[in-house]
């Protein structure tokens, strides 16, 4: 069961873009849907303290009296009403229907409407995807206020149905909704974390620890998914269920909760637990698996050279697990699998395996949506008009983020119209949406509030937590002669050099200040001075003469690789003779080109959750508690192991 608060996050809630105003009744609710809803009106009493309140409810259920009443919904739509449902759009700008916060033009330029109540009005979207790039989450209240403009825009038109709102918020270095919402550590971080006695059993009786922390898992899902659902979004793309085996994965990564495939079921089917719990669809992705490719599917497409039997044991044992948790949708790869479809399409577009595997293998009859159906990867073999239909004919349910709405929205009309596509095939798709939408209490109660913002959206507690479970992800990798902890006696000196990476939400500023002021904090007198993520030699040179004037140095290193000149600066700061210390800001991968550093840490990411907690680890306010949850390499020879999952030391 939730928290209590959960399935109340809108019990206030305005109806139009700010989300202050008194919440319409339920009735009221159901009565915006007049003419298309009024069968789930008629027998929705029964659900007021039922399926609106614990989460997953009965209500839509296959066989169910709620499901007839829904297929009874189906019925009355028009082929255009059905075809809009099918489609997940982005959309621009602050507000639903505000002109001055709309973004008009860029809203004019790719989706031909102006605001997104238009948007709905001409193409009956069943969804919408939330971006932070979109102009969508620029704080918690005015996320709110959008959820309901969108919600009433819809609401309010002929046999008008309530929109599925989604997003992607893995935490770590994917996240859309920034602070003040609480923000996680990524997935491997998670993979990392220390799991005491919850630790998976090793095949065989060996020594490794699978790793990863279920519980923290689960309480990420739940915190997350508690303060996503009062903002209004509904439908989460989380968890990655990828098992990342490959380390120049490009596209995945620290993404994966890790490289071994039993540790990373154990994870996902956590994280879904914990959002599904609070009242949002959880989504699992990306199948049939995209963790060992080292071509990014937004730009290219990926060949996954697996055989039947490596699939099997590799890549399928999280989406079984999601499957068997309950998850709620289930995302594709753009990506090709010759030992599973020797077509030549990618797996969006796969009938063996959408329908053939994911469907009767595994006996899944929950949504499944495509990737953004922008990236390359789905639109190298096939034009924009082709693809919406052929992943239809595959197995998809909901059609995400179409370059252009309109030629991928008439594409499928068509297809119905000259008989690629029958109705009936649309009506399987619309059903398993709407179903997913009376589950999550959508017909009952779309609204959110802003009181249900301030009681659920970066509450201290929740914070707190994640502070908490950050701590417990640090790894340390290396600690020659004991260097770390640093002592804080007489405050020292320290040098914060190191990468800036473009920064995810979650951060505050460039890395090398967060650590600066996090340390500075704690006790010591911190400097930072940015170096980049490929430092010039003049800029090496500074940060050199700098250190010469610290007490100690810290560097954090982004992705580094065997001609990179990080790796140059790294050599360099050890000249001085003062003591340096790496801190791994994504990849834990970097070490192996370190080999002379003599501490080394691994935080998986450059968000302030993960570095404030990589501070308490270098001053000794808490113990390094993470262990790898992949394997790191030798530089020199990838044959060879140097740290295995499991390694992490600690004080």
């Amino acid at each position: 069961m939730p928290d209590s608060s959960t399935g109340n996050t809108g019990n206030t809630a305005g109806t139009g873009d700010t989300a202050g105003t008194a919440r319409p009744s339920r009735r009221t609710v159901l009565a915006a849907t007049a003419g298309v809803t009024t069968a789930l009106a008629a027998g929705g009493a029964a659900h007021t303290a039922g399926a609106s309140a614990a989460f997953p409810g009965s209500l839509g259920s296959p066989g169910s009296p709620d499901d007839r009443k829904l297929r009874a919904l189906v019925s009355r739509m028009t082929l255009e009403e059905k075809v809009g449902q099918l489609f997940v759009m982005r959309v621009y700008g602050h507000s639903a229907t505000d002109p001055d916060q709309a973004d008009i033009d860029a809203n004019l330029e790719e989706i031909g409407v102006r605001t997104a109540a238009e948007l709905l009005e001409k193409y009956r979207v069943g969804g919408i995807i939330y971006f932070s790039w979109a102009h969508n989450t620029r704080d918690p209240h005015q996320i709110a206020g959008l959820s309901n403009g969108i919600q009433k825009a819809s609401l309010g038109l002929p046999r008008g149905l309530p929109v599925l709102i989604s997003t992607d918020q893995e935490h770590g270095i994917v996240a859309r909704v920034g602070e003040p919402a609480t923000l996680f550590p990524g997935a491997m971080a998670i993979g990392a974390g220390y799991a005491g006695r919850e630790a998976l059993p090793q095949k065989g009786g060996g020594g490794r620890r699978a790793g990863g922390s279920r519980s923290d898992a689960r309480t990420l899902g739940r915190i997350a998914g508690r303060e996503l659902r009062a903002l209004g979004v509904r439908q989460n793309y989380a968890p990655v269920a990828d098992v990342n085996v490959n380390p120049a994965n490009p596209v995945i990564g620290v993404r994966s909760f890790g490289s071994e495939p039993d540790a990373v079921a154990a994870m996902v089917a956590a994280e879904v637990s914990g959002f599904q719990r609070s009242g949002v669809a959880a989504t699992a992705k990306h199948f049939p698996g995209h963790g060992d490719t080292a071509v990014d599917s937004h730009t290219g497409f990926p060949v996954i050279t697996h055989s039947r039997e490596q699939w099997e044991r590799l890549d399928a044992p999280p989406f079984r697990a999601a499957i068997a948790a309950g998850i709620d949708s289930i995302m594709t790869a753009h990506l090709m699998v010759p030992a599973l479809d020797g077509s030549g399409d990618p797996a969006t577009l796969s009938r063996p395996i959408l329908t053939g595997i994911l469907r009767e293998e595994l006996g899944y009859d929950g949504v499944v949506v495509t990737d953004s159906l922008g990236m390359e990867g789905v639109r190298t073999k096939y034009g924009d008009d082709r693809v919406p239909v052929l992943a239809l004919k595959a197995g998809v349910d909901q059609l995400l983020n179409p370059p252009s709405l309109d030629v991928a929205w008439n594409a499928v009309r068509k297809a119905v119209q000259d008989g690629e596509l029958t109705e009936e095939r649309l009506d399987a798709s619309i059903l398993r949406v709407l179903r997913l939408k009376a589950k999550l209490g959508l017909f009952e109660d779309p609204y959110v509030s802003r009181a249900g913002v301030d009681r659920a959206v970066g509450t201290r507690a929740h914070l707190a937590a994640a502070d908490r479970i950050a701590e417990r992800t640090t790894t340390l990798l290396v600690n020659e002669k004991r260097l770390l902890p640093l002592s804080r006696r007489s405050r020292p000196r320290l040098l914060v050099v190191g990468a800036d990476p473009a920064s995810p939400s979650g951060t505050t500023g460039p890395p090398t200040a967060v650590l600066a002021r996090a340390l500075t904090e704690l006790g010591f007198t911190a400097t930072a001075l940015p170096t980049g993520t490929a430092p010039s030699a003049a800029t090496i040179a500074g940060a050199v003469a700098a250190a010469r004037d610290a007490d100690a140095v810290v560097v954090g290193t982004y992705n580094v690789s065997a001609g990179s000149s990080q790796r140059t600066l790294v050599e360099q700061l050890l000249t001085t003779g003062r003591p340096v210390v790496a801190v791994a800001i994504r990849n834990p991968y970097d070490v192996a080109h370190l080999p002379a550093v003599p501490a080394c840490l691994a935080t998986y990411s450059w968000t302030d959750v993960e570095l404030r907690a990589a501070a308490r680890v270098i001053a000794g306010k808490v113990e390094p508690r993470g262990k790898l949850p992949v394997p790191v390499q030798r530089a020199d020879d990838p044959s060879t192991v140097l740290y295995p999952v499991g390694h992490g030391l600690t004080y």
